[in-house]
């Protein structure tokens, strides 16, 4: 009868049990209080998609902005500035030449 726990002892074991037990409710209750339902993931994800393509829109926007700033300062800029500087170069590799 040695090896049979005694009473007491064996209401300490199950109350150390259900403590354990408790614990792990409790952990679990925290648990699934972080966890983020699945709709408002999908909802998170739909708003980050459409930013993304927002942000991919404006960014072609400004790629074409800056071609059409580059065509205008060729235009508008260097050709005229070659127009009026090449007689001027001719001119002075003729006088040069004679």
């Amino acid at each position: 009868m040695t090896d049979e726990p005694t009473l007491g002892e064996v209401v300490r074991r199950f109350e150390d049990r259900l403590t354990d037990v408790r614990d792990d409710i409790h952990q679990l209750g925290q648990r699934l209080d972080e966890k983020v339902d699945r709709q408002v993931y999908e909802l998170k994800h739909e708003a980050l998609a459409t930013r993304v393509a927002a942000l991919e829109t404006l960014r072609e926007k400004d790629a074409e902005k800056l071609v059409a700033t580059r065509r205008w300062l060729i235009g508008a800029v260097v050709i005229p500035l070659v127009a009026v500087l090449m007689p001027v170069i001719i001119l002075l590799v003729q006088g040069a030449s004679t």
